[in-house]
């Protein structure tokens, strides 16, 4: 919420708090009103008086929409009626005394109390079309300050501004060239009338370029300065004239601020519990605060004048208002509200737009350069060059159409290989599904292995045992026994028998028995490389999801780079918005020490109207940061801080509450 929404919700805060207000409120519109005042209304018209209600709750501030348009505020006074009932009377006397018999005392409050909602919300209107116009000075007092500042930027600028002083001089030499010529035809019409046979146009064309060479002459003698100063010192002489009259337009802006700000509209004290002011001297302060706001509105644009001069003629204008009810005859005292009213659409109508206008022309003659002006030079460099680029860009049509093929190619089997192809890994293996789960060995291959190790081992024991001819045989249980040791990897049999028949290499070579044991070792070396593999892949399949997300992640972590990439080269990051605000704001406090600084506080310690207008300029960029650096609830504490420096309070207590708000809230300003 900004200073002027502070402002107008106070002021209609205020008068919702008068007695005529809660009168006025009430359901059956004039329930509460005296007997004659009632019969009045019951002569009179009754439903004007639901009417007027409804217009001022139509004009009452709201939560959601604090400020109402110029526009709608002109609507609703219109609406009203109370602008054309003194012209529908004028003419006729008769009508006005009945008039004035039958309107009651409380339609004559509600119509003053319409007025004054009006009157708040015009009032707000200009406060806000005075803040807009001073911020954006700033930004071209600062642009010329850089003209000035740098040698590079002045010649930049003079530059940039050089066919617009061609186009200058061109015009002024013709016209002087057509000045002259006119007056040496006039000089000479009747002796080249006769001698026009005789003249050739060779002659004429000699004289013509005679007067345009005169002219030139003369504007170089005119002026003699631009002979001594270079286009750059001129051109600096240009930005340093317009400089200074945006800061006497600032420094007038700011002092009309001020000037409404302190003396426009004061109805009440800030304290609720103070004793309510005088019906008469309310309507008077509007009055007056109507006619302050005309004035300012109409004097505001002048620069011929300092900040001093401006505020007595300010003063003295409200004084010497003829529409004032003190210079007003005592016939039309009962149709102030009307007068006030009308005087309301005309600075609607007319004193805002005319305001407008005049600002906007100064703000164009002495602010900085039109886009156009400063980027011409680029632009023609551009549209130069742009042939051969078109030219390079034929040239190379078959390129850049492969380049962006394969770039889009490439795009898309990244996304498909690298993104989508591990995204619809980790679902499947979320949802158990077989087919994707990790195997390193098929399922049945060491259980087939590990039955023909056994059948192996069973079968050399046993031949073992008959060729050594003991006669006996393995029983079942041996047998089994002998399985299960194998199956736990102890082959102790074949082992010691490799042992026996190495004694004997080549015997055991001949009858087979040691290539049989060493066949036998093969595979038992096989079965325990399938054991180790069967144990990596069940560790595999337990961690099956993390390597999919594994693989997920530089799918992932590709297009985020490149999306912070591109975020960042668009100034997109929040990190570096939140710091340039950060940065505003601080440069914003330094202002406001500055203006605190420089202020020539008046009799009571106080701020004069320019500086406290200034002064109001920084705290109302500064609120709108607010909410954009610091939480909700620091934000409210941060607001009633500022409205403790933007009050008129004495410039001791403005300087502690700047204090306060640097160290307070230095770590949301860093």
């Amino acid at each position: 919420m900004s200073i002027v929404s502070d402002r107008v919700r106070r002021l209609d805060a205020y008068l919702d708090r008068l007695p005529v207000l809660s009168e006025g409120s009430s359901d059956d519109g004039a329930s509460d009103v005296d007997e004659h005042g009632f019969a009045a209304a019951d002569a009179f018209a009754a439903p004007r008086l639901d009417h007027l209600l409804r217009v001022v709750r139509s004009l009452s501030t709201s939560s959601s929409q604090p400020l109402l348009s110029a526009q709608r505020v002109r609507a609703l006074l219109i609406q009203s009626g109370i602008p054309t009932v003194k012209n529908r009377l004028e003419a006729d006397g008769a009508a006005r005394a009945a008039y004035t018999d039958a309107k009651s005392a409380y339609e004559n409050e509600i119509e003053w109390l319409l007025v004054t909602k009006a009157t708040i919300q015009v009032y707000g209107v200009i406060l806000n079309a005075l803040l807009d116009r001073i911020i954006p000075l700033s930004d071209d007092i600062w642009y010329w300050s850089e003209v000035l500042n740098s040698h590079t930027y002045s010649s930049l600028y003079t530059v940039q501004t050089s066919p617009l002083r061609l186009w200058a001089w061109t015009q002024d030499v013709y016209v002087r060239s057509k000045t002259r010529m006119r007056s040496v035809s006039m000089r000479h019409a009747p002796a080249e009338f006769v001698d026009s046979t005789a003249t050739g146009m060779s002659q004429q064309w000699r004289r013509f370029y005679g007067i345009v060479r005169d002219s030139i002459r003369e504007r170089s003698f005119a002026n003699i300065q631009r002979k001594v100063l270079s286009p750059v010192a001129l051109c600096r002489s240009e930005a340093r004239r317009k400089q200074a009259q945006l800061r006497k337009l600032r420094e007038i802006t700011a002092s009309g601020l001020g000037v409404l700000m302190d003396e426009g509209l004061q109805l009440g004290p800030d304290d609720d519990k103070a004793e309510v002011h005088d019906h008469q001297d309310l309507k008077g302060v509007v009055e007056r605060s109507v006619a302050l706001m005309d004035v300012v509105l109409k004097e505001v644009c002048t620069l011929d004048v300092n900040t001093d001069d401006f505020e007595d003629k300010v003063f003295v204008g409200v004084e010497e208002d003829p529409e004032l009810s003190v210079h007003l005859e005592d016939s039309v005292a009962p149709d102030r509200p009307a007068v006030l009213a009308r005087r309301l659409l005309r600075i609607i109508d007319k004193t805002l737009p005319e305001h407008f206008n005049t600002m906007q022309t100064l703000a164009q003659a002495n602010g900085r350069p039109p886009r156009i002006v400063r980027y011409w030079l680029p632009a023609v460099v551009g549209l130069l060059s742009s042939t051969t680029v078109l030219r390079i860009l034929v040239n190379r049509k078959a390129d850049i159409v492969n380049w962006i093929t394969d770039f889009g190619v490439t795009v898309r089997d990244f996304w498909l290989n690298w993104v989508v192809e591990p995204m619809q890994k980790v679902i499947k293996t979320i949802r158990h599904d077989k087919t994707s789960q990790i195997a390193i060995l098929s399922r049945d291959s060491l259980t087939a292995d590990r039955e023909s190790l056994e059948q192996m081992v069973v079968e050399f024991v046993v031949e073992t045992l008959h060729s050594a001819g003991d006669g006996a045989s393995l029983s079942e249980a041996q047998i089994a026994e002998i399985r299960s040791k194998v199956a736990q990897g102890d082959v102790t049999p074949v082992l010691r028998a490799y042992e026996k028949y190495l004694k004997r290499p080549i015997v055991g070579a001949v009858r087979g028995d040691l290539i049989r044991c060493l066949l036998i070792q093969v595979q038992k070396t096989k079965v325990d490389l399938e054991v180790a593999m069967t144990g990596i892949d069940s560790l595999l399949k337990s961690q099956e999801l993390v390597f999919g997300f594994v693989g997920l992640t530089p799918g992932i972590l590709v297009p985020m780079g490149i999306f912070q990439y591109l975020r960042s080269l668009s100034g997109g990051r929040t990190g570096q918005r939140q710091y340039r605000k950060a940065g505003r704001a601080l440069r914003i406090l330094g202002n406001i020490d500055r203006i605190l600084s420089e202020a020539r506080p008046t009799e009571n310690s106080v701020l004069s109207y320019k500086y406290h207008g200034l002064l109001l300029c920084e705290v109302h960029v500064l609120r709108s940061l607010a909410g954009k650096l610091m939480p909700r609830d620091v934000g409210k504490e941060f607001l009633e801080d500022l409205d403790d420096l933007a009050n008129i309070k004495g410039i001791q207590v403005q300087a502690k509450a700047l204090d306060r708000i640097r160290w307070l809230y230095a770590r949301w300003l860093k």
